[in-house]
């Protein structure tokens, strides 16, 4: 009886704690701009982007979209002056197929890159060499667009491999 007694008071113990960082955690994230939690937005920012080297009239976008805000978003569709037509695919079973979004995690990342989903800039209207800069604008469900300059790398270039170590920052 007294292990019970003691398993039971344990497992309170740990309820209570598990209760107060759970609600410690919710105010902690009140800020400024914040409206008292009565509304979770996204905050958005991108990191880590580029585009390799186009050696046809495609070419591949990479970057990471991290949230740290408290609700998710979406990247519904990407402009650039490089493509009309500039798609969001998704990898699944190591096979592309073109989505009309893809998921923002709350308080995560959604990752663009080789081998994973990405971005497709089909029928290229200028071949952007390495060193140059291609202008992107990112539209998301609920977040205002967010406009970056993805660098153009080598063909090759591919920032998780251990050779290309430090060569993502330009």
């Amino acid at each position: 009886m007294t292990r019970f007694t003691t398993s039971a008071k344990a497992l309170g113990a740990t309820l209570a704690l598990a209760a107060s960082l759970a609600l410690g955690g919710c105010s902690a994230q009140d800020g400024p701009g914040d409206d008292g939690g009565a509304s979770a937005e996204p905050k958005l920012h991108v990191s880590d982007a580029y585009i390799p080297q186009p050696v046809g009239d495609v070419a591949g976008g990479f970057l990471t979209v991290t949230n740290t805000g408290g609700a998710a978003d979406k990247l519904l569709s990407v402009t650039s002056p490089l493509s009309d037509d500039i798609q969001i695919h998704k990898t699944v079973d190591q096979k592309m197929q073109q989505v009309d979004s893809l998921d923002v995690p709350a308080n995560g990342a959604l990752d663009l890159e080789r081998g994973g989903n990405h971005l497709m800039f089909m029928e290229i209207k200028k071949q952007p060499k390495q060193g140059e800069k291609v202008a992107v604008e990112l539209r998301f469900e609920r977040s205002d667009p967010i406009r970056i300059e993805l660098p153009v790398e080598a063909p090759t270039h591919n920032p998780s491999s251990p050779s290309a170590h430090g060569s993502a920052h330009h």
